[in-house]
């Protein structure tokens, strides 16, 4: 079986009307619908007899002239080197020989490909299921903001706001039926880290595409800054493949350091497996392989600082970065710190012990650097192009020197 995507439905009934007249060898088609999420049809064509590869020009135009999905680099045709990518990477099927060759296309089983289809159409429901409770907590938020505002206008005896006027009375009659003791409560459903606390975290680090030598560094030190983190050399391995890795061997978090000219300035954190992922800029780095005999660093599970993240941005800053670690023991002596101040987040590694039984030492151990985030999308890394935007920075503003985000102060 040989797996062709198309983008468009002329492109379908042309096609399968060639392919019913026997055009590849008497070839015979199906037709099956892609979950992605911009739908697309793909062809499950039943092969009899392979084509050469100088048989190409003679496909019918609205083959040849295919806008693919993602471009494989074989065969010779860059208008059909798109098709089964996707089930390859998710079944991990190599390339073939013959037409396969020829057209970039992939021999595969019936059975194996629908296994294949029921596992995507799965995955895109539970992310359409994911996005739907996501944007009905966002409507209930907004509402109890609108009758915490009328609540208290009401309480101390002033003007209604203006934006609330049309829609007092019906707010009003709500607030009858609202009780006391809810405040806070957030959905445990929704909660990308409903988990957390309960198992540890798994955490995959990686780097951007050929990485310098100081990246590397720079990634083998974080992978002991996280304990039980794992680093993955990324090759030339795509962001979709790395991803899909990930969610099949239960990784909770994926992290991916760029670089300018060897000096780290990008940190994406990516939750899986259904987001959120976060852009941060790295500045002011300092390794442990900058600084001589530093000793060894300490692997056990360290204790938390974080400060300044009073505002509720901040709040859903500090949840991304604190639950990278898992529960400390009470006689563990590494603490991590997470201090923002004007929107700066420092990172800050020390290891105490106490010389006596009021006097502690505290020693640095790096590595130290400064976070700045400027994006936080709802979908993980490879939806970059598709999910929604939660917050971006805006910084050529006229108010944006001025303004801070990540505490209420």
């Amino acid at each position: 079986m040989i797996v062709l995507a198309v983008h468009h439905l002329k492109t379908v009934h042309s096609a399968r009307r060639w392919w019913g007249q026997g055009g590849v060898g008497g070839a015979s088609a199906d037709i099956f619908i892609s979950c992605s999420p911009k739908p697309r049809v793909t062809f499950c064509i039943q092969s009899i007899g392979c084509p050469k590869e100088n048989a190409l020009p003679e496909w019918p135009t609205a083959l040849r002239c295919l806008r693919p999905i993602r471009h494989l680099n074989i065969g010779h045709s860059p208008q059909l080197q798109a098709p089964g990518k996707r089930l390859r990477d998710h079944l991990g099927w190599g390339r073939k020989s013959g037409l396969c060759r020829a057209v970039g296309a992939h021999r595969v089983s019936r059975t194996h490909l629908e296994a294949a289809l029921k596992m995507l159409r799965r995955e895109a429901r539970l992310r359409r299921e994911y996005l739907y409770r996501k944007a009905r907590e966002e409507a209930q938020r907004s509402a109890q903001e609108k009758k915490e505002r009328l609540r208290r206008a009401l309480e101390e005896n002033r003007l209604i706001p203006t934006e609330l006027r049309r829609e007092a009375l019906a707010l009003q009659g709500s607030l009858e039926f609202d009780d006391a003791g809810g405040e806070g409560v957030t959905s445990h459903v929704d909660d990308e880290y409903r988990w957390a606390g309960v198992e540890d975290p798994k955490v995959m680090i990686t780097t951007s595409r050929d990485p310098s030598s100081r990246l590397k560094m720079f990634a083998k030190e974080l992978k002991l800054v996280f304990p039980g983190a794992q680093r993955m050399n990324r090759g030339r391995h795509e962001v979709g493949a790395l991803v899909r890795a990930c969610k099949a061997n239960g990784v909770t978090d994926l992290l991916v350091v760029h670089e300018h000219r060897g000096t780290p300035v990008g940190l994406i954190i990516s939750h899986l497996p259904f987001g959120p992922t976060a852009y941060f800029t790295l500045c002011n780095v300092v390794m442990r392989h900058d600084i001589p005999d530093l000793g060894t660093m300490s692997e056990a599970k360290p204790h938390l600082i974080t400060h300044g993240f009073s505002s509720r941005l901040g709040k859903r800053v500090s949840d991304i970065l604190r639950y990278l670690f898992p529960v400390p023991k009470d006689d563990s002596h590494r603490v991590i710190t997470f201090a923002n101040q004007d929107d700066y987040i420092s990172f800050r590694h020390h290891v105490y012990k106490k010389t006596d039984h009021r006097n502690v030492e505290l020693t640095e151990v790096g590595p130290r650097f400064e976070l700045k985030l400027y994006m936080i999308r709802l979908g993980t890394l490879e939806q970059e192009a598709t999910a929604d935007m939660e917050w971006r920075w805006h910084p050529y503003t006229n108010t944006a020197r001025k303004r801070v985000f990540l505490s209420a102060e």
